[in-house]
């Protein structure tokens, strides 16, 4: 079992190799988009190597619920709507979802995701300490 240290050092040699930028850029309050410039395809590259170095599967709803933010139902004018919102925060408990409840812009919801966030599900994947 993995401490959280270790945890963020894989996780952060995985965005390095996969995203090209330096250690010191990877923090844990970095933004995967906003800040380390991670774009959709790049996401595939980041399940790989996290799948690889934790010996562990990803299933792609755990970090892109793609299905709520495209569904009608959990959709208003471009925004998640309090129904949507719910269903996230189940969904992704380890993600820090309060600045993107203040303008739950569906385009704007991979703006949200965190280095932090992204340990914190590996975290609880592996049973870290």
């Amino acid at each position: 079992m993995p401490t959280k240290d270790e945890v963020f050092d894989k996780v952060q040699t995985a965005l390095v190799d996969a995203l090209g930028v330096d250690d010191d850029e990877v923090t844990r309050d970095a933004t995967m988009v906003g800040d380390l410039g991670a774009e959709s395809i790049d996401f595939l590259d980041i399940v790989f190597r996290l799948e690889k170095a934790f010996e562990i599967e990803i299933p792609q709803a755990d970090l892109f619920p793609q299905d709520v933010l495209t569904d009608a139902q959990y959709v208003e004018d471009g925004k998640v709507n309090a129904a949507g919102l719910v269903v996230l925060k189940e969904r992704m408990p380890f993600a820090d979802l309060s600045k993107f409840e203040t303008n739950p812009v569906v385009q704007e919801f991979g703006e949200m995701l965190t280095v932090n966030d992204l340990c914190r599900y590996i975290e609880s994947r592996v049973g870290a300490e």
